[in-house]
C-alpha cells in the first residue's frame, strides 16, 4: 500500500504543472460593441494561453455595453460611440481606443455583380430617408453608368439595438447630408424614417443577405467574413473608394490623437487620397474604482498583452492598429499605473 500511495503522489506531482496553468486562468467579462466583437474574440484566444486570462465577451451593442459597465455588471464595457467626459467622470470610468475599423454599406441587388455599385453619402442618406426607393432611380443610375440596375424596391435595414455602429454611420450621414442632420441626426439609436431593424452587425448582415433589394451597414469584417457584397463610396475629393485595410488606414492616418479628449477622434469624411469616409475607433471602458482589484488587474493584463501581441490578428480582420505612441499614452494613463 505505501508503494501504491507513493506512486499516486508521484503521478499527482507530475500532473501538477499541467493542471496549474488551467486552474490559474482568470476569467473576465466584457460586453458591448458588435463592431469590435471579432477582434476581442481573436485577442481572447491568444490571451488564454499567452496571458492566462480567459475572456467572456458578449456582443450586445454599444449602448448596452456602456450601461453594463456603469452598473459594474461586467469588468469592461465596449463602445464605438465615445462616452462624454461628464459621464466618464460621474461613472468613474477610463476610456481608451483599441483598434480602428471601417463601416461599409452592404447590398443585395439582383443582377449586379458583387462590389461594383457606387454610392455617395448624399444618395445613401436619400435611401435611408425614404426619398430614393428603387435601385434604378436616376440618382443611383447616374453614379453607375456601366451597370444595369433592376427596377427592384430598396429595402433598407438598420440596427434595432442601441449601437455604436449606428452612431458612426448616422454621424457620417449628418456630416454629408443637411437633410439627414435636420430630420434624423446622429445617435446610437435614432428614429428611422423607415426600413427594417435587426440586432447586431450579424443581424443586419443576415437580413440584407436574405432580402432581395436589401441595403445595410456593418463593420467591414462582417461583410468580408460572410461574403456580402459591399458598395464603393465617394470620398471628399469626389473619387470612388473601395473599402479595404488600405483605405481605412488612410483615414486613420488623419487622426489627431494628441489633441483629442479621452481619445475621441473624428475620422469621418476626412481629406486625403484613397480615404474611406466611414472610419472610427472603437473604445473600451474600465472602472477607475473596480469592485474586484484582481479581476481589474486581469483586464489590464488582457489589453496590455493584446496591444503587444495582437496587431497581426487585428490586421487579419481588417482593423487598423493603433500607433505605438497612442498605446504608450493609454498605458501611462491606465488606472493604477505607477
Amino acid at each position: 500500500m505505501p508503494i501504491r500511495n507513493r506512486l499516486l503522489a508521484a503521478l499527482l506531482l507530475s500532473a501538477a504543472p499541467v493542471i496549474a496553468p488551467l486552474a490559474c486562468a482568470e476569467e473576465i467579462t466584457g460586453a458591448g460593441s458588435s463592431f469590435a466583437a471579432p477582434i476581442y474574440q481573436a485577442w481572447g484566444d491568444g490571451a488564454k494561453t499567452g496571458a492566462g486570462v480567459s475572456v467572456n465577451y458578449q456582443s450586445v451593442g454599444s449602448s448596452a455595453g456602456q450601461n453594463l459597465v456603469l452598473a459594474r455588471t461586467v469588468d469592461f464595457g465596449a463602445s464605438d460611440a465615445p462616452m462624454s467626459a461628464d459621464k466618464l467622470s460621474s461613472g468613474s470610468l477610463y476610456q481608451f481606443p483599441t483598434v480602428v475599423g471601417g463601416i461599409v454599406p452592404i447590398v443585395n441587388i439582383p443582377g449586379v455583380a458583387a462590389n461594383k455599385l457606387k454610392l455617395t453619402g448624399a444618395v445613401l442618406a436619400g435611401i435611408y430617408l425614404g426619398d430614393i426607393t428603387s435601385w434604378n432611380d436616376p440618382k443611383i443610375a447616374a453614379l453607375n453608368p456601366g451597370l444595369t440596375l433592376p427596377d427592384t424596391a430598396i429595402a433598407p435595414v438598420h440596427r434595432a439595438d442601441g449601437s455604436g455602429t449606428t452612431f458612426v454611420f448616422t454621424s457620417y450621414l449628418a456630416k454629408v447630408s443637411p437633410d439627414w442632420k435636420d430630420k434624423v441626426g446622429a445617435a446610437t439609436s435614432v428614429q428611422w424614417p423607415g426600413g427594417a431593424g435587426a440586432r447586431g452587425n450579424d443581424g443586419v448582415g443576415s437580413s440584407v443577405r436574405a432580402t432581395e433589394g436589401g441595403i445595410g451597414y456593418v463593420e467591414y469584417a462582417y461583410a468580408r467574413r460572410n461574403s456580402i457584397s459591399t458598395a464603393e463610396l465617394q470620398d471628399k475629393a469626389g473619387e470612388f473608394v473601395t473599402p479595404n485595410l488600405d483605405s481605412f488606414s488612410a483615414a486613420a492616418a488623419s487622426a489627431d490623437w494628441a489633441h483629442s479628449t479621452n481619445f475621441a477622434v473624428d475620422m469621418l469624411d476626412v481629406d486625403g487620397k484613397g480615404v474611406w469616409p466611414i472610419v472610427s475607433a472603437t473604445f473600451v471602458l474600465v472602472p477607475t474604482n473596480p469592485k474586484d482589484a484582481t479581476r481589474a488587474a486581469s483586464v489590464h493584463k488582457f489589453f496590455d498583452y493584446s496591444f503587444k501581441n495582437g496587431d497581426t490578428a487585428a490586421k487579419g480582420l481588417d482593423y487598423v492598429t493603433l500607433p505605438e505612441s497612442v498605446k504608450k499614452t493609454i498605458e501611462s494613463q491606465y488606472p493604477g499605473h505607477h
